[in-house]
């Protein structure tokens, strides 16, 4: 078999039903499986996987384990040359992985392939590609160095600057939400380290790869939607595992030292203040218009009632995608993309090329009953029921 795609969930049901159904497309043409590992999730996950996709392999946890040992738990029954760690709140292209496998098999001495990821509003997400959080570097990333210099190699090394988002390239650290890498390789380093919670546990995979001599690349020939705040509320116990996954980092593989000690607990709470600021997510205010791309009258003329907005029909069946901003004219607005109509990999080229941050995106998922989509990358998301 090729590839495994590992997919871990904890209470994430919709994403995880969207994540999956761009996974099924991605996969059609490869030997590959999907394995979904439930930690626990109280919100009918379990049940939707079941009646849904009662062919994927569902692996349910008696409690709510982690990321790392969740994972492991995945890896230790796939059967792929290749698996891919994927979160559930991602959206893949349809070429993704085709894309990303031939690459692989270009490579000699491989690690970890990443690739390009964007926010449900369309941004660029920087930790696609990142340096080894040296003490140096994490500096460089407390004091905004690297946005004051970003093209001089002294401050831009922990979002790996040296790269462009639209260059493919070797970096050093890659993010947890899509890790693609030989399985053997996985086993060999014994997965993630269960003694780490979460937060830290793809830089430190990352890390260990690079001391087994192998190359991590980013590879930007396929973008992949990561809502990025859906998985994750970040709250008090965020902001504590968030410190302990810090301190295991560095305790573990860098020679301690009193300034560093100290400087690491500076940086550490830091990060703390500007995630819990990061968390408190004012909402935008409602679109004054939607923009329904889709073929599917019917729909088209029960959105305005079920949205409680002016909803504009672009019907794909006669007319071409246009640029949605001059359709809004400066007002804020919403596009919902039917993935009916609309290919996974349409859907994220649109959002990446439309950003605007006077325009929303959500995604009508085929064969689903929902609406979903996020407007920041810190929020939980949204989502908006069709029955």
């Amino acid at each position: 078999m090729q590839l495994s795609v590992i997919i871990l969930n904890y209470n994430v049901r919709y994403f995880l039903e969207q994540c999956v159904l761009s996974v099924q497309e991605a996969i059609s043409t490869l030997d590959a499986e999907i394995i979904v590992i439930d930690n626990n999730s109280s919100d009918e996950s379990c049940l939707m996987m079941k009646n849904k996709f009662p062919n994927v392999k569902l692996i349910e946890n008696a409690s709510n384990f982690g990321f790392p040992k969740g994972n492991n738990i995945g890896v230790s029954q796939a059967s792929g040359k290749y698996v891919c760690i994927l979160n559930p709140d991602t959206v893949v292209a349809e070429d993704t992985f085709v894309r990303i496998l031939a690459f692989a098999e270009r490579q000699t001495d491989l690690g970890i392939i990443g690739c390009k990821l964007i926010d449900g509003t369309g941004e660029f997400l920087p930790e696609s590609k990142r340096g080894i959080p040296t003490p140096w570097i994490a500096f460089t990333k407390i004091l905004g160095l690297y946005k004051i210099f970003p093209k001089t190699r002294l401050f831009n090394q922990y979002y790996a600057q040296h790269l462009g988002e639209d260059e493919t390239g070797k970096v050093d650290i890659l993010v947890g939400a899509f890790m693609f890498l030989k399985r053997d390789l996985y086993l060999e380093l014994e997965g993630f380290d269960e003694d780490c919670f979460m937060y830290a546990d793809d830089i430190d995979l990352s890390y260990r790869v690079l001391q087994k001599q192998k190359v991590n690349f980013y590879f930007h020939e396929t973008t992949v939607l990561h809502y990025k705040g859906e998985s994750t509320v970040k709250d008090e116990k965020y902001m504590k595992r968030f410190q302990e996954a810090m301190n295991f980092f560095y305790q573990k593989h860098f020679k301690k030292s009193w300034f560093f000690e100290f400087f690491i607990q500076i940086g550490i709470w830091f990060f703390s203040f500007v995630k819990m600021f990061q968390g408190k997510v004012k909402p935008k205010p409602l679109p004054e218009s939607v923009v329904f791309y889709s073929s599917n009258k019917i729909l088209s003329e029960n959105l305005p009632s079920i949205l409680k907005n002016k909803v504009f029909f672009l019907d794909l069946k006669k007319e071409k995608m246009v640029n949605s901003c001059l359709l809004f004219k400066g007002k804020r607005g919403e596009i919902i993309l039917d993935n009916h109509y609309v290919s996974f990999k349409k859907c994220i080229k649109m959002i990446e090329t439309l950003k605007d941050k006077n325009i929303t995106f959500k995604i009508f998922p085929k064969n689903t009953n929902f609406i979903i989509g996020s407007n920041s990358r810190n929020d939980r998301g949204q989502i908006i029921k069709i029955e």
